[in-house]
């Protein structure tokens, strides 16, 4: 049977209705009667677009386009007129019968077979139009054909209609079960007790449909003069008891994601994925020995080679540095042996029984301190603090560090764990026992007294401490203006490595002060490890640690950068003078490259924090000044007691000389007068760099520096 497509024909326009709600007009292309719809196409936005609609859909917003069959008629509607072919009377009671009063409406099959007029023909039609009742059996069967064919199409095509509707809610119904039993399967699988079980299901649904091809041991070593690479921990037992998500993925060998979870303003939970590419990536399930293969293995031959090679550890306190430095803690032991430090030593003196490095007699010596708030303490010699200096041929000395020769790798195990038991640590939002300062352990080749080479392996303070520069406690804030000033100093030091600057900026912080060496010289080599914790409480910490070491490696890669990174802000230096004459702060070379550091961090220091470290640096110089002064006084009034002592015996005897007692006693009176005045006088000047730090610090409070 056709398809009764009403008085719709190609071409003309139609209302339709879009899945965003709106409604507009759109010209009828094609009539498909396979599947009951219409093919429609309007032009937006310059382009042309189509779709299929259901007939029902157009009849519902075109009336006027509907077929006539389809009309539903009201009780006082009039009936449509009867086929032209039959030739009937008309009795007053049928016409009772097609217009009945409302207490007698028939029903729906009876009107169906009836026939009807449309409103305009019922009074044009004569009387005798309609068949008495006893001429209606003499019919022609041809007329009851046809009648009944009509009635059979109609009621066809008011049930295809019905059958639509039908299947939309079968289709809506199925729909309806099928999430249904998805939600109820996935409730299942997932304990709806963790707090953020939605979140971790997308996470689940993500890694579903990723590649994995981790790192191996077959995976080749490469040369890199800088390697960066990034350490994943497993969850500890604090995090799985509080049942925390693992929101960082690591599918292969050089790529890490962050789930990082989002909010949209309807309260929405979504996930934010960001990719991070490095030379090396390691997952949760890779071994100290592995990291070691990869980062600080290959730099074990440079120093053999009269070279220097640096390996830091980097990320925010209990990601794990400690850890892959020093080595496993089982509790609060640590077992040194599985550390890069011993793995490091050890391969030292494999390397120093081959056949071509046995005949330079070459000794190992090591060393191993810390750096804490901008001084140096030597862990072997007691925690005895230090003095950083540079002689006349601008190499940097390390005033008093004491140096242990060691023979074997058990000598270099007994040195960590002597160093490890003094460092100094703290408790922070991270971890209890956060590590405040930056540990240094060094390897030292001697040949005849002279250095032949040296490899320094450093466990970084955690970065989450350089946040800390507005703190209201002035010690934690030192502790985060030392932390932060350092970490920007190392990373500008390793750019200027990898592109061969002509300028270093060493003298920015103690670290690279100490660590000038290894960033001077062709023969240099730098391995970062970015150590990062996988719980979603730690994602920002994460994040900025993947940006970090991002930054680092990212300028060795793209040469167009080189011009682009150097670029001076004038505004932010025009600042930095205005600043200078405010402060009243001189020249120097430190200051020159923290000035360098501002100009090349315009995100990370600002005009106001500059200053701030400017004035952290200062006070630090006049503390040391001021204790050495102290200390020079404290052993000058020693001497001065001695001599006061001979004068007071002196004055026992009988016939002792007046006039030498009295001119000697107003000596030594002067003497401790000028000197003390002068002490008072640096005191004075060092409280006042005091308040001026403490003013430092409120005027970057409002703006609180991103934490590297």
């Amino acid at each position: 049977m056709a398809v009764n497509f009403g008085k719709i024909v190609v071409g003309i326009y139609v209302e339709i209705k879009r899945s965003d709600g709106r409604i507009h007009q759109a010209m009828v292309t094609s009539l498909n009667e396979d599947n009951e719809s219409v093919t429609v196409e309007w032009i937006e936005n310059g382009d042309t677009k189509g779709k299929e609609i259901d007939l029902e859909c157009i009849f519902s917003l075109n009336p006027d386009v509907a077929p006539e069959e389809e009309i539903s008629l009201s009780p006082v509607t009039p009936p449509p007129p009867t086929p032209s072919s039959v030739k009937v009377n008309k009795i007053p009671k049928n016409r009772r019968t097609i217009a009945p009063g409302k207490a007698e409406v028939p029903s729906r099959d009876n009107r169906v077979g009836s026939t009807r007029m449309r409103p305009g023909q019922q009074q044009q039609q004569p009387e005798s139009a309609l068949p008495p009742p006893a001429q209606q059996p003499a019919q022609p069967i041809q007329t009851q054909t046809q009648q009944s064919q009509q009635q059979q199409q109609n009621a066809r095509r008011k049930s295809n209609c019905v059958k639509e509707v039908e299947k939309l809610q079968e289709k809506r119904e199925r729909r309806r079960l099928q999430q249904q039993e998805l939600r109820e399967k996935r409730a299942q699988e997932v304990d709806t007790t963790i707090p953020n079980y939605e979140i971790m299901q997308m996470i689940r649904d993500f890694r579903a449909s990723l590649d994995y091809r981790p790192l191996t041991t077959a995976d080749l070593i490469e040369e890199h003069r800088i390697c960066v690479c990034v350490r994943k921990r497993p969850l500890n037992k604090k995090e799985l008891t509080s049942k925390e998500l693992d929101v960082i993925t690591i599918p292969s060998k050089d790529v890490v994601m962050v789930h990082e979870p989002k909010q949209k303003v309807d309260l929405t939970r979504f996930l934010e994925n960001q990719t991070f590419r490095f030379d090396y990536a390691f997952d949760d399930s890779t071994t100290n020995e592995m990291v070691y293969r990869f980062t600080a293995r290959p730099l074990v031959e440079t120093i053999f080679e009269r070279g220097m090679a640096t390996c830091f550890a980097y990320g925010q306190t209990g990601s794990g540095k400690t850890h892959t430095m020093g080595g496993d803690f089982s509790g609060k032991n640590q077992d040194c042996s599985k550390g890069i430090y011993a793995l490091a030593a050890r391969d030292v003196f494999l390397m120093l029984k081959k056949p071509n490095y046995k005949k330079l007699e070459l000794q190992v010596y090591a060393t191993f301190f810390e750096i804490y708030s901008g001084k140096v303490f030597d862990l072997l010699n007691r925690k005895a603090k230090l003095r950083v200096l540079e002689d006349g041929k601008q190499q940097v000395q390390v005033v008093g560090l004491q140096e242990r020769e060691v023979k074997c790798t058990e000598d270099v195990l007994k040195l960590i764990e002597v160093g490890n038991s003094c460092r100094t640590s703290g408790q922070t939002s991270a971890n209890a026992h956060s590590s405040r300062s930056h540990a240094v352990f060094q390897i030292i080749l001697r040949r005849k007294g002279k250095m032949h080479g040296k490899f320094s392996l450093i466990d970084l303070a955690g970065n989450e401490r350089g946040a800390d520069t507005s703190s209201a406690d002035r010690q934690t804030r030192l502790e985060g203006a030392e932390i932060n000033k350092s970490l920007l100093a190392l990373k500008e030091c390793i750019r200027a490595l990898g592109r061969n600057k002509p300028h270093t900026p060493f003298r920015a912080s103690k670290l690279t002060q100490v660590l000038r060496d290894s960033f001077i010289g062709e023969n240099s080599r730098t391995c970062m490890i970015a150590t990062i914790s996988p719980g979603m409480a730690s994602c920002e910490n994460t994040l900025n640690t993947l940006r970090y070491a991002n930054r680092v490696k990212e300028l060795t890669v793209d040469p167009n950068a080189v011009a682009e990174g150097v670029r001076p802000n004038m505004n932010a230096i025009n600042q930095l003078d205005i600043m200078d004459e405010e402060w009243e702060l001189s020249n120097s070379p430190q200051r020159d490259d923290l000035k360098l550091l501002c100009e090349q961090n315009e995100e990370e220091v600002s005009p106001q924090l500059f200053t701030f470290h400017e004035a952290v640096s200062q006070l630090v110089e006049m503390e040391e000044q001021v204790l050495e002064y102290h200390r020079a006084v404290f052993e000058e009034s020693i001497r001065w007691l001695e001599d006061e002592k001979v004068l007071l015996k002196m004055t026992e005897e009988v016939d002792y000389d007046v006039d030498s007692y009295s001119s000697q006693l107003e000596q030594i009176l002067d003497q401790k007068i000028d000197i003390l005045i002068e002490l008072r006088d640096k005191v004075r000047s060092f409280r006042s760099a005091l308040q001026e730090e403490e003013q430092a610090s409120k005027q970057i409070s409002p703006k609180r520096p991103r934490a590297l």
